[in-house]
């Protein structure tokens, strides 16, 4: 008998992880991520971004990996951290599920880790990166844990990332003024108590002034900022040129999506009566090689305005993270809508040239 409880003892002992392998995998994922950086900043031409992007390191992989050190301990201390870059690493990944549908990735996973956050470690002073990880999952359960983790947690600068963490998520629930009114709040209260504190090397000041940024540039009811560039053949463009016009703005790319929804529906957008002939236009933001833009316009499938840009400078001042993301501005650049392309984006447009 003492022979197998020691035998089950050296089992279980094997199984579980460290912090020091929690460590190498999170050192072995960050250091192969910025290699594949460096060398698709040398790469000259878009072949050799196109070859290079074959072997991007895969989040998810490295996600699987941390899941497998972490799973079993997640109710000891030394698990906070190294959740919470597993939240932030999987949190904007989707997979497909056994009907071909795409669902947020390792939704179980994530599911078990809110749980033991707000179980075990809700006091924790480990929790700065778990809260970034919260905001990178995204949706109510994160959200409502982010609100207890700033109003519970004992300590001042983690309370304080918690907040800026609210005022990240609360902007996807409404833009009524209540919601707005505790984002403010909490991105105040994030620069008085933890403005020092950094993740991934970027302080908290810096994250609350882009909250700021969209707060006051990107939500509705804001003018839409201006975009200066040039097209596919290097003549200059400007936002501010189809002042006048409602603007159905799409930041999108071609490589590596399935663009053939994105062209049909903009295709048959165009010659909807409800905009055929009015105050009304499409204008594109491609990022991706312009020779695929020129492409697509001289084989007449994309014959809509668009800015040429390449390497994302236009995307940066919208914040673009998902691709394809619509804006609907009206004819003074105010902005009606923001998410995906598709229903909504097109009955704000209808709506407001019905006006």
């Amino acid at each position: 008998m003492r022979l197998l409880v020691a035998l089950l003892f050296m089992i279980s002992t094997a199984m579980a992880g460290t912090p020091s392998q929690a460590e190498a995998v999170r050192t072995a994922f960050e250091k192969r991520a910025e290699a594949f950086e460096i060398k698709m900043k040398l790469a000259k031409t878009d072949a050799e971004k196109l070859e290079l992007a074959k072997s991007r390191p895969d989040p998810l992989e490295a996600g699987k990996r941390m899941w497998a050190v972490i799973a079993g301990d997640l109710e000891k201390e030394w698990t906070v951290d190294p959740a919470g870059w597993f939240l932030r690493v999987v949190g904007s990944l989707t997979e497909e599920n056994e009907r071909g549908e795409a669902q947020p990735a390792m939704r179980a996973e994530v599911a078990k880790v809110r749980k033991a956050l707000d179980r075990y470690h809700i006091e924790s002073k480990e929790l700065p990166s778990a809260c970034m990880g919260l905001v990178a999952c995204g949706g109510n359960e994160s959200l409502e844990l982010l609100r207890r983790i700033a109003n519970e947690n004992p300590h001042k600068e983690v309370a304080g990332v918690a907040a800026l963490g609210v005022a990240m998520l609360a902007k996807a629930v409404a833009d009524d003024p209540r919601i707005m009114g505790e984002r403010l709040s909490m991105l105040r209260r994030a620069i008085i108590d933890a403005a020092d504190v950094k993740i991934d090397g970027v302080s908290v000041a810096e994250l609350a002034e882009e909250e700021l940024y969209i707060i006051m540039n990107l939500t509705k009811g804001a003018t839409a900022p201006e975009l200066t560039g040039q097209d596919s053949g290097g003549r200059p463009m400007k936002l501010s040129g189809y002042d006048g016009k409602v603007r159905l703005l799409i930041f999108w790319e071609s490589v590596g999506s399935d663009d053939n929804g994105l062209f049909d529906w903009v295709g048959a957008l165009r010659r909807d009566e409800r905009f055929a002939g009015k105050q009304f236009e499409v204008i594109g933001v491609h990022t991706g090689p312009n020779s695929d833009l020129r492409k697509l316009q001289r084989d007449g499938v994309v014959d809509w305005p668009n800015f040429s840009d390449p390497s994302g400078e236009l995307a940066k001042v919208y914040r673009i993270g998902v691709r394809p993301t619509a804006y609907v501005l009206g004819a003074d650049r105010t902005i009606h809508f923001i998410g995906a392309t598709g229903t909504f984006a097109e009955l704000t447009a209808a709506a407001i040239l019905s006006e």
